[in-house]
């Protein structure tokens, strides 16, 4: 494993089906207890010390998460926090309840922590439990931190008791794996995460994992044309930047791939000649999650083994100021020969994905799917609760808000298309980079970005809005929050989407 990546050992999750006995608790240091709304008597009574447990539920406000907090009278002293949840509840409400449950449990000393979703019958069960667990091993993963006196309260351990019959959790684990990898490497410092660091930790992963890797340093670029991603890379003081290929081939290697995910890694934004502000700059370490989310997926992909021959391309590069970095009015070409005037310099993202959408797209995979932390209009249009989604399929809307839905990670769907490349007319080339007004620039850049699919691939674009969320959003407790991973592997599993590409 890399030096810089995250060292936890894996978090052991054990079930217990049957019924929940007193001894079944004993070992648990918190337990995390749901139950249905206006839960019967007779669902009280079949826990262990279950009249104490209802009359502390009592004692609370209704509504409230936790819904009930004390402790056991065992051995351990048990920490219990509840609530109570309606069967009928989206998968978001469902991920954010465990999450602030999760939070409420491990708030001074964790240890082993135990789940039980009961009294509601199994199809209703099992959903509950993976959204409890998801929650538990994202809380329960270390983000960076460099305090000296580091923190030592960690979940150990998972135990699921009361469970009518064991869940399959490996999708779980992986998805798990996946969120925090991306969230990982987005929060680390941008000393510590630098193009030369991120190359390397990409290269030890592909390594471990068997994917083949290749990376297109900024000479091979310029032999492919790269134009739009060399100008925002021409800033570098050093020649660190580059286009990252991993492949994962479950089957022939010559295979095309089924997938490819595409992401942005903009490591640090400063917004280029067109400086940002102090406060807009703060987080800018954050401004390569797209790369990390679309790096995440595709470990998720192959920690699963499935049979998806997969491709992930990551632009990697700092958009720094200085003598040589680009500016406005600077006019370059792209690699599928788009000439393109430069208008901001802070609109960078769309520069650095479009070469690496025209090499994705060369490939022919089955669907291309790009995440990339792009543009503030998508956040003030949906807030950092939804992120947006754009495709060059219009009649995949439907399916993208459903599969949202049905995930947790919620998204909105938003058009692109020519007509509004009117907006980025340009009077010497071939496009404007975007446009001086910037009324609707999430949907200008994704119009923008269509123009670098080649041979008609159908292809999606997250503009990732709910990259960063104060307080954590779903079942994710940090403020970054990784979103993409979990929907990307929905669209591949639940929504087969691949199957809409053939």
């Amino acid at each position: 494993m890399h030096p810089l990546l995250n060292d936890d050992r894996e978090i052991r999750i054990v079930q217990q089906t049957g019924r929940v006995t007193a001894r079944s608790l004993d070992a648990i240091d918190q337990l995390l207890l749901i139950l249905p709304e206006r839960a019967k008597a007779s669902v009280w009574r079949s826990l262990p010390q279950g009249a104490k447990l209802q009359a502390a539920a009592k004692k609370s406000t209704a509504g409230s998460v936790p819904g009930l907090t004390t402790r056991l009278s065992n051995k351990q002293q048990s920490l219990v926090v509840g609530g109570m949840l309606a069967a009928n509840s989206s998968t978001f409400e469902q991920s954010t309840f465990a999450r602030k449950l999760v939070t409420a449990a491990t708030a001074g000393n964790a240890g082993c922590l135990g789940i039980c979703v009961h009294g509601f019958t199994a199809d209703e069960q099992a959903p509950i439990v993976k959204n409890v667990i998801a929650a538990a091993l994202a809380a329960g993963f270390s983000m960076p931190a460099y305090k000296s006196k580091p923190s030592t309260a960690k979940i150990r351990s998972i135990r699921v008791v009361g469970l009518d019959a064991k869940i399959d959790i490996d999708r779980v684990r992986a998805e798990a794996n996946g969120n925090n990898l991306a969230r990982w490497l987005t929060a680390m410092p941008p000393n510590k995460l630098d193009a030369v660091n991120y190359s390397d930790i990409v290269r030890s992963l592909a390594k471990d994992k068997g994917w083949d890797f290749k990376r297109f340093s900024t000479k091979d670029l310029e032999k492919l044309g790269a134009g739009a991603f060399l100008a925002v890379a021409q800033g570098n003081e050093n020649d660190s930047a580059c286009i990252i290929r991993l492949r994962y081939r479950p089957a022939a290697k010559s295979a095309k791939a089924a997938i490819s995910l595409v992401g942005k890694g903009i490591i640090f934004d400063t917004g280029g000649t067109n400086l940002k502000p102090f406060l807009s700059m703060l987080d800018m370490h954050g401004d390569m999650q797209g790369s990390a989310v679309a790096l995440g997926t595709f470990q998720a992909i192959t920690e699963l083994g499935l049979d998806i021959a997969a491709d992930c391309w990551l632009a990697i590069t700092e958009n720094r100021t200085g003598p040589d970095a680009y500016k406005s009015q600077d006019v370059v070409t792209a690699a599928n020969g788009t000439t393109i005037q430069t208008i901001h310099t802070d609109a960078e993202g769309r520069m650095a994905l479009a070469d690496a959408l025209v090499l994705a797209s060369r490939d022919k995979p089955g669907v291309i799917i790009d995440f990339a932390t792009l543009t503030g209009s998508c956040v003030n249009a949906i807030t950092t609760r939804y992120c947006g989604v754009f495709t060059n399929r219009s009649e995949w809307h439907p399916r993208l808000k459903r599969n949202g839905q049905n995930c947790g990670e919620r998204v909105w769907p938003f058009p692109i298309g020519k007509e509004f490349l009117e907006e980025l007319k340009s009077d010497i080339a071939d496009l404007q980079q975007c446009s001086v007004k910037g009324i609707g620039d999430h949907i200008l850049a994704g119009s923008f970005l269509a123009e670098f699919i080649e041979n008609d691939t159908p292809w999606v674009h997250m503009d990732l809005s709910a990259s960063d969320h104060e307080g954590g959003l779903g079942h994710v407790p940090s403020k970054v929050t990784g979103f993409g991973v979990r929907y990307t592997m929905s669209l591949v599993l639940d929504e087969n989407i691949l199957e809409a590409t053939t």
